[in-house]
């Protein structure tokens, strides 16, 4: 990518992406990003020689793509801040920040903005996130691309249509990791119950996640056709399988997802007021 990036914002999500882009072999002269702290900005500097300034108007200014990497509730006072340099440069601005609808962040920045909204989640530090991404109707065919390209620096992207389905998708994914790492902590407290030491039931619910998920990246098969392929008549999984089952597990994750789903909901709304 040959677009000059600014991130507004140096946090850790955008230090991912920084990583990222520079792995793929974007140059570090291609790359700004601003922080409040001038601590932060020469770390990261160091760290990986792009640029850091401690005034995102005159990054924005120098730049062909904006990455509002500030928390959401900073966003407002933060793209205000940044209007005048979007209207002027007329950048592709992309949003990692959470719940701000693409309505809100385009009247702050002064309207008739190229927006891209998206919802990493926090394997995207490991560069093995899951990122949706939604565009208004002033994204470029070639600005989707260049968007997609800076997002999969960090792992897989998938577009949506609809922008009202990022709830749904920080349900899923966005809070999805904590649901796992959940799951995984049950598991590993079950096996020390059961007699394993701490070190070895650690060792096993960590290795069995992964090699879990990575069987089920790797298959052409739904995640239930893996499931029923481990699961032998009769067998010690299919006793626990049923147990879990009897337990409503299904309805419990719908329970959760719905409730993730209506707090974001709850939160957009709060985020876009003025």
């Amino acid at each position: 990518m040959d677009k000059h990036i600014a991130f507004i914002g140096a946090g850790n999500m955008a230090g991912a992406l920084i990583r990222g882009l520079l792995a793929d072999g974007v140059s570090p002269g291609h790359l700004t990003a601003t922080d409040q702290s001038s601590e932060k900005c020469r770390a990261l500097h160091t760290a990986t020689g792009i640029r850091t300034l401690q005034d995102n108007r005159a990054a924005a200014a120098e730049a062909d793509i904006v990455v509002l990497a500030v928390k959401p509730q900073v966003l407002r006072q933060v793209a205000m801040e940044l209007a005048d340099q979007v209207q002027e440069r007329r950048p592709l601005v992309i949003s990692i920040a959470a719940g701000v609808r693409c309505s809100s962040l385009e009247r702050w920045l002064g309207g008739d903005v190229a927006l891209v909204r998206t919802m990493p989640n926090t394997p995207a530090m490991i560069q093995s996130g899951a990122t949706v991404l939604y565009a208004t109707p002033r994204v470029s065919a070639p600005q989707r691309e260049q968007a997609e390209s800076l997002m999969r620096a960090v792992g897989l992207t998938q577009w949506i249509k609809d922008e009202s389905l990022m709830d749904a998708v920080t349900a899923l994914s966005g809070s999805g990791p904590a649901y796992l790492f959940l799951v995984m902590e049950a598991i590993e407290a079950a096996g020390r119950e059961l007699g394993l030491s701490p070190e070895t039931a650690h060792l096993l619910t960590l290795q069995t996640a992964f090699g879990a998920a990575r069987m089920a990246l790797e298959s052409s098969d739904s995640p239930e056709a893996l499931r029923m392929q481990v699961t032998s008549p009769g067998g010690t999984t299919e006793r626990a399988v049923g147990v879990l089952e009897d337990g409503g597990i299904h309805e419990l994750f719908q329970r959760a997802l719905e409730a993730a789903r209506d707090r974001s909901l709850e939160l957009s709304a709060d985020l876009g007021v003025a």
